[in-house]
C-alpha cells in the first residue's frame, strides 16, 4: 500500500515538474514571465531569445518588448516545488545549445558560432556548415592571424636589436659628452690657474716693490740717524769750550748745525692696493674669462643629423662623413636627405646667427618647421616648410616655390640669418659686408628650427660665435 502511494506521489511530482519546466532551458522556472500568447519562460531565457528575434520561442507569435509580465503565481509554485522535493537542475553541458538544449552540430559562418539543428530557422539567411567542414574555416582564419603574429614577432625581434643598438649608442654619446665636458673644464681650469698665477705674481710684485721702497727709506733714515748723532756730538763738543772761543766760533758752528733733509714719513700709496687685488675678484675673474669662453647662439643637434654628416665635438661645425655613420634611426633624424637642425627650436622672439659657408659650391641655410619631412626626399621650398637660402651650380636662390634667383656681385662666404617670429620674417644677409640679400615672410604657427645643408663637401660649414656683452649697474 505504501509502495503504491510512493509510486503515485512520484508520478505526480514528475507531472508537476513538467508543468514547472521552462521550454527553453528545460529547468525549473527562474523568475518566470508571461507573454501575451500565454506562454511562460524564464526571464533570462526570454532575453536571450530576444537577441535573435522578437517572437515567442514556442508559438513564434510576434510581441513587443515590454509586453511580458512577471508570472508571480508560477514563481511561487516553483519555489514550493523546489523546497518540497530538494530538486536541483542538472547543469547544461557546454556542448549543448543553451536555447534548445540540443547538441551543437552545425557552424554559422556569419555569426561565427556553433548552433543546433533547431537553430537553423534562426539562421535561415546564413551559410551553415557541419562542424567537420566549419572547423577548417576557423583554422584557416586563425592561420592568417598566426602568420601576422609571426611577422610581428620577427618585427619585434628586429626592433629589440635596434633598441639594443640605441642603448649602446646612448652609452657612446655619454662617453663622448663626458670627454668633451672634462676637456672643456680642464681648459677652463688651466685658464683659471693661469689667471691665478698672474694675479699672485702681480700681488707679489707689488709687495716686493712696496717693501723695497720702505726698506730703502729705512736704510736712508738709519744713515740720517748716524749723521745726526755725529752732528750732535760736534755741537756738544763746541758747547764745552770757553766762552770767548764759543762766541767767536758761534756763527761757524751754527752754519755746520744745519739739517736740510726732509723728515722720513709714510707716503701716500706706500701700502698694498688690496682693493685692486681682491675687490670684486670673482667678477674680475669672470670678466677676464670672456677671452677663454665662446658663446654660440646656435649649436647643432646630432640626433637630427643625417648619417652622412660628421659633426665636431663642440657641435659648431658640420661636414661630409667619409662613410655612412652607424646611428639609430630615430624619428627626428634626416635620412636620406643630408640635413641637420639646430639643437634649439623657437616659438617666439628675435634670433640671429652667422654661418661660415666658405667657398663650398653647394649649401642650404635657413629655418624650417618642426614637422618638416625627415624620412623621405623633398624639394627645399617654403611650401614644404623650409625658408632658406640655397647655393647650387653657382646660382644663389631663395627657397620660394618659384626659386627666386638673387643677383650678387660677390658670392658671400658668411651668411647671417635674422629670425623675427613676432613679425613673421626670416631675412638673409651677407655677414661679411652686412648687405641685405632677401627677406621671406610667413605666419609661423609651428615650432621653428635652424636648418643646415652643407652638401657632401669635405670643407666644413661652421657656426660663428656671438658677441658677449657684460652690463653692470
Amino acid at each position: 500500500m505504501d509502495e503504491d502511494m510512493s509510486e503515485e506521489m512520484s508520478e505526480e511530482q514528475s507531472a508537476l515538474k513538467q508543468e514547472l519546466t521552462c521550454p527553453v532551458c528545460q529547468s525549473i522556472f527562474r523568475d518566470p514571465v508571461l507573454l501575451p500568447c500565454t506562454h511562460s519562460f524564464c526571464r533570462e531565457c526570454l532575453q536571450r531569445s530576444l537577441q535573435i528575434n522578437k517572437k515567442c520561442p514556442l508559438c513564434r507569435k510576434l510581441f513587443e518588448e515590454g509586453q511580458d509580465i512577471a508570472n508571480r503565481a508560477l514563481s511561487s509554485a516553483c519555489e514550493t516545488f523546489l523546497k518540497q522535493t530538494n530538486w536541483r537542475p542538472k547543469p547544461v553541458s557546454e556542448d549543448m545549445c543553451k536555447l534548445h538544449l540540443k547538441p551543437l552540430e552545425l557552424y554559422c559562418e556569419k555569426d561565427e558560432e556553433p548552433v543546433c539543428v533547431d537553430c537553423v530557422t534562426l539562421h535561415s539567411t546564413h551559410r551553415l556548415w557541419s562542424l567537420k567542414d566549419g572547423a577548417p574555416i576557423c583554422k584557416k582564419e586563425l592561420g592568417f592571424k598566426v602568420q601576422i603574429f609571426e611577422k610581428k614577432v620577427d618585427s619585434y625581434k628586429k626592433m629589440t636589436h635596434k633598441l639594443s643598438n640605441a642603448v649602446e649608442f646612448i652609452k657612446y654619446q655619454a662617453g663622448q659628452a663626458e670627454k668633451q665636458i672634462k676637456a672643456e673644464f680642464e681648459r677652463l681650469r688651466e685658464a683659471l690657474i693661469k689667471q691665478e698665477a698672474q694675479r699672485l705674481k702681480e700681488l707679489a710684485d707689488e709687495e716686493d716693490q712696496k717693501i723695497s721702497s720702505l726698506l730703502e727709506m729705512i736704510a736712508k733714515t738709519n744713515k740720517d740717524i748716524i749723521t745726526l748723532k755725529e752732528l750732535i756730538e760736534t755741537v756738544k763738543k763746541e758747547m764745552g769750550n770757553e766762552d770767548l772761543p764759543l762766541v767767536r766760533n758761534f756763527q761757524n758752528i751754527k752754519r755746520q748745525a744745519q739739517w736740510t733733509s726732509e723728515d722720513p714719513c709714510l707716503s701716500n700709496g706706500c701700502l698694498l692696493d688690496t682693493g685692486k687685488h681682491v675687490g670684486s675678484l670673482g667678477y674680475k675673474i669672470w670678466k677676464k674669462m670672456q677671452d677663454d669662453v665662446k658663446f654660440y647662439p646656435v649649436v647643432l643637434n646630432p640626433n637630427a643629423a643625417s648619417p652622412w654628416l660628421s659633426l665636431s665635438a663642440d657641435l659648431t661645425s658640420v661636414k661630409e662623413s667619409e662613410e655612412r655613420l652607424t646611428q639609430p634611426d630615430n624619428p627626428e633624424r634626416f635620412d636620406p636627405c643630408v640635413f641637420v637642425l639646430g639643437a634649439e627650436g623657437y616659438y617666439f622672439g628675435k634670433h640671429r646667427w652667422d654661418v661660415f659657408v666658405g667657398d663650398n659650391p653647394k649649401w642650404i641655410v635657413g629655418v624650417c618647421t618642426e614637422s618638416v619631412a625627415r624620412k623621405k626626399k623633398f624639394t627645399v621650398s617654403t611650401s614644404r616648410g623650409v625658408w632658406a637660402l640655397c647655393l647650387s651650380k653657382g646660382v644663389l636662390t631663395a627657397s620660394t616655390p618659384e626659386r627666386t634667383e638673387l643677383q650678387v656681385e660677390q658670392r658671400p662666404e658668411r651668411i647671417r640669418i635674422k629670425l623675427n617670429l613676432e613679425k613673421g620674417e626670416v631675412s638673409f644677409w651677407d655677414g661679411g659686408t652686412a648687405k641685405h640679400l632677401v627677406t621671406l615672410t610667413h605666419k609661423f604657427d609651428d615650432k621653428v628650427f635652424p636648418i643646415f645643408g652643407p652638401g657632401l663637401q669635405a670643407t666644413p660649414m661652421t657656426l660663428a660665435p656671438g658677441k658677449i656683452a657684460v652690463h653692470t649697474s
